[in-house]
């Protein structure tokens, strides 16, 4: 591996590492800033994605208001490779009845070329759908040859 290689995983993981503060923060503009245009996100294990910008801001619309505010979340723990950033969360939820709830989630972000290319999210889809909404995940199209090279 060149320094040149050292170097671009260096600033993809700090960018990453970026993401997810942005997350942290509810910074809506913050989060997509990191992101390229065609980002794709993966809904794991169920096989489904959504893909480009627009929908990754719904998704982060519904994530900040109605998730964000009921949840907290643990790193559990975090790696990275030359393509990607792995995090692994426990996530404590309370409903809008005030139900509690403990989930798990792995987010691996994924690195494009100057951007963060997406993410794959595994977790169950009632985890999947309080993130990111009814709306979101029934859009989300099942991954396939259209979404490849991704």
């Amino acid at each position: 591996m060149t320094d040149t290689d050292i170097g671009r995983i260096e600033r993809m993981v700090a960018l990453a590492r970026e993401h997810a503060a942005a997350e942290s923060r509810g910074d809506v503009e913050g989060t997509l800033a990191t992101l390229e245009s065609d980002c794709l996100y993966e809904l794991q294990p169920a096989g489904l994605a959504f893909r480009g910008l627009d929908a990754a801001a719904a998704a982060y619309r519904h994530f900040f208001a109605e998730f964000s505010p009921r949840s907290t979340g643990t790193l559990v723990q975090e790696w990275y490779s030359e393509d990607c950033l792995g995090q692994e969360y426990r996530i404590d939820h309370v409903s809008p009845d005030g139900e509690r709830s403990t989930h798990s989630v792995i987010g691996i972000i994924t690195f494009g070329r100057n951007l963060l290319s997406g993410e794959r999210i595994y977790a169950t889809e009632a985890l999947q759908r309080l993130m990111y909404g009814n709306q979101v995940v029934d859009d989300a199209v099942p991954l396939g040859p259209a979404f490849d090279g991704n």
